[in-house]
């Protein structure tokens, strides 16, 4: 399965080659993510409403250009930007990672926490999770307060999701979502309440679902 994805932001080389060699390294067997890049003008963060829907309008041009030869679009971002809209235009497979991990929530009937950077995008992903009707499973929302440099620093962003973790596993949280498609921590790593990927869960369900 091969699978076309933008990132959410323009991330310049560099941030893109660590992303895909991420990709590389947790997609399951016979799934195979393709990054790409959005374009100069797109937004560089994810500080503010008017950010994220700058994000949304670039992906959302992103992935309905994208060629032919692909098993499956999919937006690089928990906050599943053009999803939405592109599963109503378009015959071809469109995957939001929020999307997925909230219908397994569902499913499952377990409500999870969620850790996130800043307000503006924990108050997308409520809009989100209540635009899918599935606001019942999104729980208790940690805001990290943290620059958007630590996005590439793994152990930075671990010892704040620990601190969030403590929060929330006194709040009654079960698991909580590592709100951000694209940082490493160490799937080992004790928390108080079990921690997911939810890029790595959302591949696993796509793969499941396409019999891989």
């Amino acid at each position: 399965m091969r699978i076309f994805a933008t990132t959410p932001l323009h991330v310049g080389v560099e941030e893109l080659a660590r992303r895909q060699q991420r990709y590389d390294a947790i997609s399951p067997a016979g799934v195979t993510v393709e990054l790409h890049d959005l374009a100069h003008g797109a937004p560089e963060q994810l500080d503010n409403a008017e950010d994220i829907a700058r994000s949304d309008d670039y992906v959302h041009r992103a992935l309905a250009a994208a060629p032919a030869g692909y098993d499956v679009l999919m937006a690089d971002c928990v906050l599943d930007p053009a999803v939405a809209r592109l599963q109503e235009e378009t015959d071809r497979p469109v995957v939001g990672i929020l999307k997925l991990n909230l219908a397994l929530a569902a499913a499952l009937a377990a409500p999870m926490g969620a850790v996130v950077r800043n307000e503006a995008i924990a108050a997308e992903m409520r809009r989100v999770a209540a635009a899918y009707g599935w606001e019942r499973w999104l729980g208790q929302i940690e805001i990290l307060d943290l620059p958007f440099d630590s996005i590439s620093d793994g152990p930075g962003w671990q010892q704040r999701l620990d601190e969030a973790a403590e929060v929330l596993a006194a709040k009654g949280a079960r698991t909580l979502l590592n709100g951000c498609s694209a940082v490493d921590v160490d799937p080992e790593h004790p928390s108080a309440v079990p921690v997911f990927d939810p890029v790595l869960r959302a591949l696993e369900l796509v793969a499941a679902g396409a019999g891989r």
